[in-house]
């Protein structure tokens, strides 16, 4: 491996085999076969999602009991267990395939993409068609798309943050350093993930992919799977489960072994009590409804870039949000260019425009608003250099020569935040004339304030004579004299007021995070209903201890003046404030809080850098969409949690009640093959919980997962099972005189219409009749119960161990089935809502 911040220019293009014109476009394609793999999605194999759908340990369990039945001869109820297992499985490996498929074809249309020279002309890329040996062009805005050396650099900065952590942006420079020179300190290089905050340059890639230091770095990560907030609940579940599982294994096989029942017997019904107390389908109903959200959420042209923040997204209570294009039209119209007095002035419409059209930096509204203003032919000065805009300074200008003298002269104009193009002034234009600025500042920014109260953004432009040199700097804005305003209109989009108000029913509060002056953006959030309507200016954050920051930007609805660190903070605050934060950015300077937010939202227009970040990518820019997919995001959630809190206790109930009528029966109250049976059956409407309607009380505040309410709702309504179970244990048994057949067909019956009903009964915090189910869940529950009444009438009734019980035993289990409703629909009143929020 050569050390390429090194090496001469020349030595590092030879050793590349490269030049500073690029690669010709017959090398990059031959390159790119040879690359290293790329970084970000990665489709996994379908034999590997297949065998995955196999390798947890339930699935194992239930792998090992079929061994166990077909070496003890027992062929159909082994063959039925694998039955079931490969079923489970297929089902899994469906949705996760089609999730999998879908997620990377909605990819696509959100790729990065990056200018390189390829035949000594600057095209446009895919990222990951970069190859080492590129030459690429790099402006502010972008992300660098592999590890580079820099040729040239004009006030390049670029954030480290992703490789570092480094908060300001660090300048870059060609030039040679030390082999060892530590990495920090290698200001000639630029690195893969890192994007550009601001000027221009051109880098040789060095290294692509997994070879790049960021890629090294996650290679490690990347090859495991990092749980999610979701995920770590259902971990926890996991271990709720096995506790109860491993204490009703012991005790039932303790009880079978002292009654002196059959060891093999023993051990398959314990390991059936296993298996039954285990959801077994969470993991491929928690894929198809994460996979069907998505889907949905694409329809209405949002793009979920990691299917587990759609929980997330459910989980939101607070989304902070730009002014410009989000809450206004975005269409920034020039609405006035005023001299000093505030009075229209041509002279400060030329200088704009000869500033706006020669900056090379990032393409932005303010610029082309002021081109589509201007003259419509083009400037007669000459570009000299700039000086990029960056997010502190809050300012760029441009150094220009005019064409038509004879002379060279050197010109600045300065174009930027009214305050901050004040500082860099020493004396006014008024008139033909000029007067100390410190005369006149009062009076300049009291004219300033009154445009922004108006709901205008207001820029300051100045200019200055500046020496004849090759080099220039931000130091070289100073002494300027200011030249007046110019003045932006940009209304609040139609409907925006609608969907604040649709954002707050559903428990979201709307914070608006600008740059603008807190006079510009006070009036718009008045317009539009942002509550509390309280400003927070850059300065007054900036005077807050760290620690009281998540109670002090409680009190905000409005952070005016902020710059990037800032909008970081202010997210961070929320987040250690106990609130589950979004964040909706598009420019270079949201991508720090489009990392920090627990949900980074960003639009397809944005630059490459808040693409990368985000989680979620709107095609249009609406708040409107991102509530709808806050809806949707809950109701995904809201049917994963039904799934765990009715079956789980439905399957706790029934397991306790096997255990318990163990100790008093002279046999297994039901076959190991049985107790499998039940729990497959019983999954069957479980898996079309996923298309379930939500009522919309369950929409209206954000969701949270908490094992502990899982728990309650298990052993109230588990226990209430076992109480029915146990009674129709003891009328047949006791009433009825049924043997070891009839009392296994009788149970077998009631348990899984009992379960049926619960399911249809506890899916809702409504009573019964007032909440409909989905077709699906409704149709595929009749069916299972018609299976289940009809399967111990049917030939195969033996096989299974069953037997069609009289008409009178049917008439008891259908009477304590209505004895059990009753008694749920009354316990229910306890859990007022289904799914709490936390």
């Amino acid at each position: 491996m050569i050390d390429e911040w090194n090496l001469s220019e020349a030595d590092l293009f030879a050793a590349l085999g490269s030049s500073a014109d690029g690669l010709t476009s017959h090398d990059s394609v031959v390159r790119l076969r040879d690359a290293a793999p790329a970084l970000g999605f990665r489709r996994t194999s379908g034999l590997r999602l297949l065998m995955r759908q196999f390798s947890n340990p339930t699935v194992l369990i239930l792998i090992g009991t079929a061994a166990v039945a077909a070496a003890l001869g027992q062929i159909v109820e082994s063959s039925i267990v694998i039955a079931i297992v490969a079923v489970s499985g297929l089902l899994g490996f469906i949705q996760e395939r089609t999730a999998v498929g879908a997620v990377h074809a909605l990819l696509q249309s959100v790729s990065v993409h990056c200018e390189v020279l390829r035949d000594g002309v600057e095209r446009e890329v895919l990222s990951s068609n970069v190859v080492v040996g590129d030459v690429v062009v790099l402006r502010t805005g972008d992300v660098v798309p592999g590890d580079g050396r820099v040729i040239m650099a004009n006030h390049l900065l670029v954030d480290e943050a992703t490789l570092s952590g480094e908060s300001y942006p660090l300048r870059k420079t060609p030039g040679t350093f030390a082999s060892a020179t530590p990495r920090h300190e290698r200001s000639n290089m630029v690195y893969c993930g890192t994007y550009v905050s601001s000027g221009e340059g051109r880098a040789i890639i060095v290294r692509t992919g997994r070879d790049t230091e960021f890629g090294r770095l996650t290679t490690h990560v990347s090859s495991e799977h990092l749980p999610t907030s979701f995920e770590r609940g259902i971990t926890s579940f996991g271990y709720l489960l096995m506790r109860a599982m491993v204490v009703l294994v012991l005790l039932v096989f303790t009880v079978n072994m002292v009654l002196r029942r059959p060891v093999i017997d023993s051990i398959l019904f314990s390991l059936a009590l296993a298996i039954g107390l285990t959801p077994q389908m969470l993991p491929a109903i928690v894929t198809m409804s994460l996979s069907r959200g998505a889907r949905l959420m694409a329809k209405k042209r949002v793009i979920v870039k990691r299917l587990d923040a759609i929980e997330d997204i459910g989980g939101l209570d607070i989304l902070c949000v730009d002014k410009t294009g989000t809450i206004t039209e975005g269409d920034v119209v020039l609405d006035g260019h005023l001299d000093p007095c505030g009075n229209s002035d041509e002279f400060v419409l030329s200088l704009a425009f000869t500033n706006a059209s020669l900056q090379r930096g990032f393409e932005n509204p303010i610029d082309q608003a002021i081109l589509d203003h201007g003259p419509g032919q083009p400037t007669s000065s000459l570009f000299v250099d700039e000086i990029p805009f960056e997010f502190v300074r809050r300012r760029m200008s441009v150094i220009v020569t005019d064409s038509d003298t004879e002379v060279s002269s050197r010109r600045i104009i300065c174009k930027g935040a009214l305050r901050s193009v004040l500082e860099c002034c020493s004396t006014v234009r008024v008139g033909n004339s000029v007067a100390s600025i410190d005369a006149n500042r009062a009076e300049i920014e009291a004219l300033g304030e009154h445009l922004a109260a108006d709901g205008l953004r207001v820029l300051g432009i100045a200019f200055g004579d500046v020496p004849d040199r090759d080099d220039y700097s931000p130091d070289d804005e100073h002494d300027l004299t200011f030249a007046g305003f110019l003045s932006f209109g940009d209304p609040p989009k139609p409907g925006i007021t609608a969907v604040i108000d649709s954002l707050d029913s559903l428990g979201v509060s709307v914070r608006i995070i600008t740059g603008d002056s807190s006079l510009t953006a006070m009036p718009i959030a008045s317009r539009i209903g942002v509550s509390p309507l309280r400003c927070c200016t850059g300065p007054e954050l900036e005077a807050v201890a760290v620690d009281e920051l998540p109670h002090f930007v409680e009190g905000y609805g409005v952070f005016a003046e902020i710059d990037p660190i800032q909008k970081e903070r202010i997210v961070r605050a929320f987040t250690r404030g106990g609130h589950a934060v979004g964040f909706l950015g598009d420019g270079i300077n949201d991508a720090p809080a489009l990392h920090a937010a627990d949900v980074g939202v960003s639009v397809t227009e944005a630059v490459d850098v808040a693409k990368e970040t985000a989680d979620v990518v709107l095609l249009n820019k609406d708040l409107g969409v991102l509530a709808d997919g806050i809806a949707e995001g809950r109701r995904v959630f809201a049917n994963t949690l039904k799934y765990v809190h009715v079956t789980t206790s439905a399957n706790f109930g029934n397991m306790l009640s096997l255990a318990s009528a163990t100790a008093f029966l002279p046999f297994l109250p039901l076959l190991p093959l049985q107790v499998l049976l039940l729990n497959f059956l019983s999954d069957i409407p479980g898996m079309t919980i996923a298309t379930d309607r939500v009522e919309a009380e369950h929409l209206q505040r954000p969701l949270r997962w908490d094992v502990g309410r899982v728990r309650n709702f298990m052993v109230v309504f588990g226990l209430t099972s076992t109480v029915f179970d146990l009674l129709t244990f003891g009328g047949l048994y006791i009433v009825f005189s049924s043997n070891a057949t009839e009392l296994r067909s009788g149970w077998f019956i009631e348990s899984m219409l009992n379960e049926l009903v619960v399911l249809l009964m506890l899916r809702t915090s409504r009573p019964l009749w007032r909440s409909e189910p989905g077709r699906a869940l409704l149709w595929s529950s009749i069916s299972v119960a018609l299976i289940v009444l009809v399967l111990p009438y049917s030939p195969i009734a033996s096989n299974l161990g069953l037997a069609g019980p009289p008409i009178d035993v049917i008439l008891t289990l259908l009477a304590i089935t209505f004895l059990s409703i009753v008694t749920t629909e009354f316990l229910k009143h306890y859990f007022t809502e289904l799914v709490e929020p936390g």
